[in-house]
């Protein structure tokens, strides 16, 4: 090392290091590694070099047991189990905090504005400050103390005779049969029902299905000054009684007017209760919208499903689903409502007026036969569905009549309308969550100025807490976004940039900071901006350790720790670990890459395609503005744009969705549009995606790709197989007969260590392998069938190189980079880049028709620039052997390599949704003034000249 390397080391270590010593953890080969303290490193090297193993399996694994470690014994039983990781010592951790590649949460409820916090300081604002209004007249509500109340009742009904009641119900359903004979009970003679005086009597009840008004008379006089003690004992006793709630009856006129102790708008007689911080939360009962409580969004029934025949009679086969229920009863009610409204019951569906058709599904209770079990046939199957659920736990026999909606009570607000009637200036809070995070940010200085200056002080807090978060979303590339969006609904580089900003905010220090590829959906003009914000965090006071293929990230770091040279069994040594500067001289893949000795080369033609099209017109769903997609045929088509401009809106919600239904009857609904044109061109749709290949330990490459079935067969064709009369499934693990029995063919046994954590243990009977011993003695090649699942796809390739079927699957996965991955890896270990090249490999497996169309979604997750380079060698044997390949991608790389690029945008949310360019790499970075994407293709094409 050079006198200058060493002054650069030392000011690099000068706050110490996080040495890892002997770390033999997957395929780590005993390596060690110092990492520098306060200071942001990357750990890269090919897919399946280690970098995952050392950064989360060593570092977290490590810090995560250490920190349960504290916990009592009683506290440990209720964790899962935290081994210590396969090293000989880690020096100098500090607390790990790991912001992993995954959604953010699986919970419908949870929101960006929940998991950063900032709907919490919303919540704050408005129950401190803002404004009620009567969501039924639109006025300010009023409030009312009880000296108030009686003032008001001496002044203005002064000389008149009034009764002053206590409202029990008002406009509820119901018998009240019990409340009747409470009250009765407790010496009251007589109640208000429905604008009539009625004496109060044993087994009294109103009509159960009716809307009712329900009120006490406890008092009735004519208004004077000297009765005031008496109306105000009257409406001390009323206040409890009605719960805050007093009604005045003026028995001349039968005026009735509300009034009450809370907040409430004397002209429709509503009242909200003293607003607090649950008022505004749709995960309390308090605050959430009684119809989807709290979700805002509720599953109804599909009109268009229900509808079978629109020329027949509505019970003679236009609704022929209507077979599945209790036909003649809900017949019958069809029937007796047609009849009310002078239609025969023969008359065509297609030819009853809508009002009748709409009264028919969602119920029209001015009609006295009709009750609420029959209230139309939406809420009928609708309930029937709920019950049918409850007792058998299984809705999917149904899911073609029901879908999800947005909620029509709350409007996807999720609140209860009280709550949604509250404003600062014109926002109600439901509708500040639906602002994108930009627009909000602006907004705030215009709110604050709304409220009256004597707020200003507990406003500014407020404010200032939910300014200072929004403005680390927008550093993090996520202005797009709204505090309302669900979190089930972001991508994992979405998810990970959110906790990121949540992070930043907390404040803490001395904390080890793991990131995995942070920049994955991030278009490269917001890179810059990340990184701003990664070094924010570092100059903290944190450490940063940075899992990343990135070139703009790897250059900006401090610290690069190199992995491989290879993958798998031929990774995990450390092949570089120093400066960016001090790469130059290193000698790895990706040192060469960064070093411009190896680059992935423009192609020197582009492809014009086939002449023919796929064309979507009107495409207007999400942020989508009217927008026509035209796709030529038998190109590397690459769709760009930055995060939320409308990528996966126009391609995998509206495009993939429509030619599913067209080719395989597909039920998922598209994202609107008008029309459609040019499907007939293919045959075939692909969606190569990154959800798992399966969701247990017993999912594998192997049996995803059906490799496993072969291997099976060759098994069972040897003379020893024969011999014993072993069928195929002898040597599956999944099914009793050649399995261990002792661990169901699992390799492992979980002990319950009661209070505490449960310990997973190889099984003692098969040791891990899964089978039994009999059917481990059956050898192919010297190899028993457990013995080749633990082969890496490398070795198996070579292993079956004389079985054609065996040999081509395993090559194709090899091709996609996959050789270091074993075959029977568990389907849950892999990363979603991994889980997606498997599905490519097994497409590439498959005879090839020359007329498919592959949608791929960034599929250089989780990979280096010589993955990258493999996989766009795929792309461009697919496109040559005549078939269409969309990628919707950011990596410049790959922007670069294609025949046609469609640029969304020019921004993201609202700004976006058009299509701002389309045509090769060179136009656009010739011709295109629009969007963010242009310049930097200009420099990536311009770096190789």
């Amino acid at each position: 090392m050079t006198k200058n390397g060493q002054r650069e080391e030392q000011t690099l270590f000068s706050d110490g290091a996080i040495e890892v010593g002997g770390a033999r953890v997957h395929n780590l080969k005993n390596i060690s590694v110092s990492l520098p303290r306060h200071k942001l490193s990357v750990v890269t090297g090919l897919s399946g070099s280690g970098k995952s193993s050392l950064v989360f399996d060593v570092l977290l694994a490590e810090g995560q047991r250490r920190y349960i470690e504290t916990f009592s014994a009683y506290a440990r039983g209720f964790l899962s189990s935290n081994e210590r990781p396969d090293v000989d010592y880690i020096d100098g951790l500090s607390p790990v905090v790991a912001i992993e590649q995954k959604t953010a949460s699986h919970n419908t409820r949870s929101t960006v504005g929940t998991v950063t916090e900032i709907y919490d300081f919303l919540r704050l604002l408005y129950a401190r400050l803002a404004t009620p209004y009567s969501y039924v007249t639109g006025k300010v509500m009023k409030r009312y103390n009880q000296s108030q109340l009686c003032e008001l009742i001496l002044t203005e009904y002064e000389g008149k005779a009034v009764e002053l009641l206590a409202p029990m119900v008002r406009d509820r359903k119901g018998h009240y049969k019990e409340l009747f004979e409470t009250l009765r009970l407790k010496g009251y003679l007589n109640v208000y029902i429905d604008g009539v005086v009625e004496p109060l009597r044993k087994g009294m009840m109103v009509s159960r299905y009716k809307r009712h008004y329900i009120a006490v008379i406890v008092d009735k006089l004519v208004v004077k000054k000297e009765h005031a003690k008496r109306i105000d004992d009257a409406i001390s006793l009323i206040l409890v009684q009605g719960e805050g709630m007093l009604d005045v009856r003026e028995r001349e006129t039968g005026t009735l007017r509300h009034l009450s102790s809370r907040l409430m708008d004397p002209d429709s007689g509503i009242a909200y209760l003293e607003p607090s911080p649950a008022t505004f939360s749709f995960n309390t009962e308090r605050g959430w919208c009684p119809l989807c409580k709290g979700i805002g969004k509720v599953e109804k029934v599909n009109y268009d499903k229900v509808i079978s025949d629109p020329t027949k009679p509505f019970t003679q086969g236009a609704i022929s689903i209507l077979s599945k229920f209790k036909k003649k009863e809900l017949t019958k009610r069809i029937n007796e409502y047609l009849k009310e409204k002078d239609i025969d019951k023969a008359t065509p569906f297609q030819e009853i007026p809508k009002e009748v058709v709409d009264a028919l599904f969602y119920g029209d209770s001015s009609l006295s036969f009709l009750d609420e079990l029959y209230s139309g046939i939406t809420p009928y199957i609708e309930n029937y569905i709920e019950e049918c659920c409850e007792e058998n736990d299984d809705k999917s026999q149904y899911t073609d009549l029901i879908h999800t909606v947005v909620c029509p009570e709350c409007s996807g607000y999720r609140l209860k309308k009280e709550a949604l009637s509250y404003k600062i200036g014109e926002y109600n809070i439901g509708q500040l969550s639906e602002l994108e995070i930009s627009k909000l940010v602006a907004l705030l200085p215009k709110l604050r100025e709304s409220l009256p200056k004597t707020k200003y002080a507990v406003a500014d807090e407020i404010l200032k807490e939910i300014h200072t978060r929004l403005d680390f979303l927008l550093d993090v590339g996520l202005d797009y976004l709204t505090l309302g969006r669900a979190t089930t609904s972001l991508s994992g580089g979405e998810s990970q940039r959110i906790r990121l900003a949540t992070q930043i905010g907390t404040g803490l220090v001395e904390v080890l900071y793991l990131l995995d590829e942070p920049g994955i959906g991030l278009h490269a003009r917001d890179t810059e901006r990340l990184l701003k914000s990664l070094k924010k965090l570092r100059d903290a006071g944190n450490t940063i350790v940075v899992v990343e293929h990135d070139k703009e990230t790897m250059l900006s770091a401090d610290y690069i720790v190199d992995l491989g040279p290879g993958a798998g069994r031929t990774g995990g040594e450390v092949v570089f670990a120093g400066s960016p500067r001090a790469i130059s001289s290193a000698h790895s893949l990706t040192a060469d890459y960064l070093n411009g000795i190896r680059n992935i080369e423009i192609p020197s033609l582009r492809r014009k395609g086939s002449g023919k099209y796929i064309v979507l017109k009107g495409a207007t769903g999400n942020n989508l503005k009217n927008v026509t997609l035209k796709l030529p045929l038998e190109t590397f088509i690459c769709i760009t744009g930055v995060s939320g401009s409308g990528k996966s809106s126009i391609i995998n919600e509206t495009l993939v969705p429509q030619i599913a239904k067209m080719l395989y009857r597909s039920t998922k609904a598209p994202l609107p549009f008008t029309d459609i044109e040019g499907v007939s061109y293919i045959d075939k749709l692909s969606v190569v995606d990154q959800s798992p290949i399966g969701r247990t330990p017993r999912s594998n490459p192997a049996t995803y790709t059906g490799v496993f079935t072969e291997i099976r067969n060759i098994f069972v064709s040897l003379p020893e197989s024969k011999a014993r009369g072993y069928k195929p499934g002898r040597f599956s693990f999944n099914v009793s007969g050649g399995r261990c029995e002792a661990c169901k063919g699992n390799g492992y046994r979980t002990i319950s260590m009661r209070f505490l954590p449960d310990v997973t243990v190889p099984c003692e009977v098969c040791r891990g392998k899964r089978y039994s011993r009999e059917t481990l003695e059956v050898r192919f090649k010297g190899k028993s069938i457990s013995d080749v699942l633990d082969m890496t796809i490398n070795q198996a390739s070579e292993f079956f190189a004389n079985v054609p079927k065996i040999k081509r699957k395993l090559e194709t996965m090899r091709k996609v980079g996959l050789g270091y991955v074993k075959l029977g890896q568990p389907s849950t270990t892999l990363s979603g880049g991994e889980a997606q090249r498997v599905k490519l490999s097994q497409e590439l497996a498959k005879r090839d028709t020359g007329k498919t169309l592959y949608i791929l979604d960034e599929p250089t997750t989780g990979l280096h620039f010589e993955d990258i380079r493999l996989l766009l060698a795929i792309v461009d044997q697919l496109v040559e052997k005549g078939n269409t390949v969309i990628i919707i991608e950011h990596d410049l790389d790959v922007i670069k390599s294609a025949d046609y690029l469609i640029d969304m945008g020019p921004e993201g949310g609202e700004r976006g949704g058009e299509i701002i360019f389309e045509g090769t790499p060179e136009e656009m970075a010739e011709k295109c003034k629009r969007g963010a994407t242009a310049p930097f293709v200009q420099k990536a094409l311009n770096s190789h000249l």
